[in-house]
């Protein structure tokens, strides 16, 4: 992987984790524990759901339903080992572990990023052209749609990593942070780490800025298409469709961009670790509330797995 340092031959990383109080250790643990587990639950009964339900085969619960995979996978990333450390005093990381999490880390995130700016534009479409929604959000431009995110999250991804796996450390391998991160790692180094932290202005904002500026895009033309409904009800049935989506994407968003688009030298460990816990724990566990469990189609998919009611298989 390049020319590491020592932490190749055999020195691991330690990470500190999220407290070194051991008092805090057991409510931590339980916390988050809890967090989890409703997150892997609630995201794995919308993927099942959707998949169980032809009412459910629709362009936005497809795309839902890999925005919950995704999410099912995001959290396991960080959240097991994370967890471990809590009951444990061994916090070593290997760096091929540490690279390893941090490539699921990262492609994961942008893939989220990508599949929040596709369901605003399934919203757009929805709303400005509702008599094309059949052909613009066909199976075919779906299926372009989540292959562009899961293959562009995966490429951005393997070109940070593989930068990362070039630096030297051969500092102080105490990681100031729960988790593989680029920031964290970065203050360690005694390489130069400048072309990195260009590449994460550049490149790293191309993947995550232009999602975000296409969601704006995306609600400021429905935002128009609102105002010129003549009904109050049409404005309220339109925003409502898209009030979930909007407060997923406001979190999502304000967290990374406080955590990853600021200098080195102004990282604060502190505040990363609490805004991380934010989009990589709490975000993930909300999604299904927020997008799924207040929607009555998504609901009766859901009655039917639990009761056992025979419903058409299909893929969606």
């Amino acid at each position: 992987m390049g020319a590491v340092n020592e932490s190749s031959e055999g020195a691991p990383f330690i990470l500190q984790g999220l407290t070194t109080s051991p008092g805090q250790r057991w409510p931590f643990f339980v916390l988050f524990l809890f967090l989890y587990v409703a997150g892997i639950l609630g995201n794995g009964l919308i993927v099942a759901a959707i998949r169980a339900s032809p009412a459910l085969h629709a362009p936005m619960y497809f795309l839902l339903a890999h925005l919950s995979f995704a999410d099912l996978c995001f959290t396991s990333v960080t959240v097991p080992k994370m967890l471990a450390n809590l009951l444990s005093y061994d916090h070593s990381i290997s760096l091929a572990e540490c690279l390893t999490q941090m490539y699921f880390f990262f492609a994961l995130g942008v893939t989220d990023s990508c599949l929040l700016a596709a369901m605003a534009y399934d919203r757009y479409v929805a709303i400005r052209h509702p008599l094309h929604y059949a052909t613009r959000m066909s199976r075919a431009v779906c299926m372009a749609l989540v292959g562009t995110a899961w293959l562009v999250s995966h490429i951005h991804s393997l070109l940070h990593v593989l930068l990362m796996a070039r630096l030297s450390f051969c500092a102080s391998h105490q990681v100031p942070h729960f988790f593989c991160d680029h920031q964290p790692l970065l203050r360690l180094s005694c390489s130069d780490t400048r072309h990195i932290q260009l590449l994460i202005f550049t490149e790293g904002a191309a993947v995550v800025v232009t999602p975000f500026l296409l969601i704006l895009a995306s609600y400021g033309a429905i935002a128009a298409a609102v105002l010129r409904l003549p009904s109050a009800s049409g404005r309220i049935r339109a925003v409502s469709t898209c009030g979930s989506h909007l407060a997923v994407v406001g979190l999502f968003y304000g967290t990374v961009i406080a955590v990853y688009f600021q200098p080195t030298f102004r990282y604060k460990a502190e505040r990363g670790r609490v805004a991380t816990v934010m989009y990589t724990i709490v975000t993930p566990m909300l999604n299904p509330v927020i997008y799924s469990l207040r929607n009555r189609d998504v609901q009766g998919a859901l009655r039917a797995l639990f009761t056992g009611q025979r419903i058409s298989a299909g893929v969606s």
